[in-house]
């Protein structure tokens, strides 16, 4: 017997999605709209069509959260080639110089990727879709126009080599939000001398999102129609705090109205509960509880 989610039902939580090549992240939305039969929601994060991995969906009042998922730390493996760059970075692109004649050094790329570990600044590239003047830099881009873009202030935290097959290079990086790996790879290629292009990317981490748990679109589609929602987990299912009960009426509408609760207890996050009924995200700090999502 096939189950099918009547519409307007109201859907609310989290999907971990693994993202195939291909497919932009909006395309994943658009398609998830259609299986779930609602509209509310968003992702975390964009993913190029390129790459794949770990594309962390919210659905319904989950949207809430996309920011602060966004926020986390995030793990790639990448793949590029050396000697040649193209306008987008990637393989998708027009190549734009070769370089025939490098050498290719184990003990030269570890050296140099030393270079970017820890707090760097980063110039995203001219194919993202960041804005300048109300313009995303992309469409910018496809009419051959180039624009000065502001270097950012990003973080890597790890950044290791994998793997060497003659010119293709093989890293594993962790990253904080507002990385680009594109970007990464060109800069590198250039460190080394020549030139360097991304030759697929897979997203394994996103926060405490891992591909390992991840779904693809054609097993959630299958899990619906056989009335199985396990792949849309709940706000308290997928932030791990410790949960806190509000039994005072005089605590609980200070915490809906968004005020500080005095609790005694230790340092930390909360998930905040009332009769059973989740109330929002909360960090208690010198015994001072303090909303900072509300549900």
């Amino acid at each position: 017997m096939q189950f099918e989610i009547e519409r307007g039902t109201i859907l609310e939580g989290i999907i971990n999605i693994d993202k195939p090549k291909g497919i932009s992240s909006f395309d994943v939305i658009r398609e998830l709209r259609k299986i779930l039969k609602t509209r509310k929601i968003g992702h975390t994060g964009t993913l190029d069509p390129l790459a794949t991995g770990v594309l962390v969906i919210c659905v319904g009042k989950a949207t809430k959260l996309a920011s602060e998922i966004e926020a986390g730390v995030k793990e790639y493996r990448v793949q590029l080639e050396l000697g040649y760059r193209t306008d987008t970075y990637d393989i998708e692109g027009e190549i734009l110089e070769k370089l025939d004649c490098f050498q290719v050094d184990r003990n030269r790329i570890l050296e140099k990727l030393e270079k970017f570990k820890g707090k760097i600044m980063q110039v995203p590239p001219m194919y993202s879709a960041l804005k300048v003047d109300g313009k995303k830099l992309y469409e910018l881009a496809r009419q051959g126009i180039e624009v000065d873009r502001e270097a950012r202030s990003i973080y890597i935290e790890k950044l290791v080599l994998e793997k060497i097959e003659g010119s293709v290079l093989t890293l594993f990086c962790r990253v904080s939000k507002g990385t680009y790996i594109r970007s990464l790879v060109d800069d590198l290629g250039r460190e080394l001398g020549t030139f360097a292009t991304m030759t697929s990317l897979r997203r394994v981490r996103v926060g405490e999102y891992e591909e390992e748990q991840s779904h693809t679109l054609e097993e959630i589609k299958a899990s619906c129609e056989q009335g199985n929602m396990s792949f849309l987990k709940s706000v308290e299912e997928s932030f791990c705090y410790q949960r806190m009960d509000l039994d005072d009426d005089r605590q609980i509408k200070l915490f809906k109205n968004g005020n500080t609760v005095v609790i005694n207890g230790e340092d930390g996050k909360r998930r905040v509960y009332s009769d059973g009924v989740f109330l929002g995200l909360a960090e208690l700090k010198q015994n001072r509880l303090k909303g900072w999502k509300y549900f």
